[in-house]
């Protein structure tokens, strides 16, 4: 099984340390599945799809335009 190495903050290091009957490279291995089978999901999802990134730009402009209209009058 590879290995990879993080990096954490001091605080979150006295965290750690403070607790060490805790599994914490289970808990990060679970962490990191459980995002990659979102991200699986999302990329079954769209795989599909023929919305473009200059869509998505269009469609972000759009709303922001919509949401400044709405907050500022």
């Amino acid at each position: 099984m590879p290995n990879i190495t993080l990096s954490i903050s001091e605080d979150l290091h006295k965290v750690v340390k403070e607790h060490n009957e805790i599994k914490w490279s289970e808990i990060a291995r679970r962490a990191i599945s459980e995002q990659a089978t979102k991200l699986k999901l999302m990329d079954k999802l769209v795989e599909k799809s023929k919305f473009t990134e200059k869509d998505a730009l269009e469609l972000g402009r759009k709303i922001n335009k919509s949401l400044h209209e709405r907050y500022t009058q």
